[in-house]
């Protein structure tokens, strides 16, 4: 029997991922705590997984209005999505440009799969520009009188390589194959 997926759970069509921290838990600071964490980059022509993630913003209100908010839903209720032209620092990060971005974590390891839904173990395969689906789940907070909705990581399939973010390169890009009498420079040893 198929279960349904509660409101809240959206899985996106492909976005981009940034800052991966997938198969290690990670904190920028020493004051937080360490979480499996990256932020997806979503085109801002994706409207359905937008729409998705803005129901289920919706819905993650909802369940907080009695449980979070004392009662009625904040009218300037804070999000984790953003808009990359406005709020993304385009010089550090121009990748953002034309696309919606959210930091999503978990303090659990998320399922990571391929294409084919094969486990992923090797760490080099999700990193910084790879593309790939998202199941997050949105969820409400309301945490030193900030009242919002975040969303927590589910699981990530990698859908297909892109280029490194940060301008690293592939070694594959890097290097070309060997002669023999290249490698076998032993006078210079």
């Amino acid at each position: 029997m198929a279960t349904t997926a509660p409101a809240t759970k959206v899985v996106t069509d492909t976005v981009r991922l940034s800052y991966v921290h997938l198969f290690e838990p990670y904190a920028q600071d020493s004051d937080q705590d360490e979480k499996y964490s990256c932020v997806i980059l979503i085109p801002k022509s994706d409207k359905a997984t937008l729409k998705r993630i803005d129901e289920a913003i919706k819905a993650a209100a909802e369940q907080g209005k009695h449980s979070k908010f004392d009662g009625k839903i904040p009218t300037n209720l804070v999000t984790t999505l953003h808009d990359g032209d406005e709020e993304g620092d385009l010089e550090k990060n121009p990748e953002y440009e034309g696309h919606m971005f959210m930091s999503i974590s978990s303090k659990t390891k998320p399922g990571i799969v391929d294409a084919d839904v094969n486990p992923i173990l090797d760490s080099t395969e999700v990193y910084s520009g790879v593309f790939a689906r998202v199941s997050i789940n949105a969820f409400p907070y309301n945490y030193k009188g900030k009242k919002g909705v975040s969303f927590g990581l589910n699981h990530v399939q990698k859908v297909r390589d892109g280029d490194y973010l940060g301008g690293r390169s592939r070694a594959e890009e890097d290097f070309e194959p060997l002669d023999e009498e290249d490698s076998n420079d032993e006078d210079l040893i």
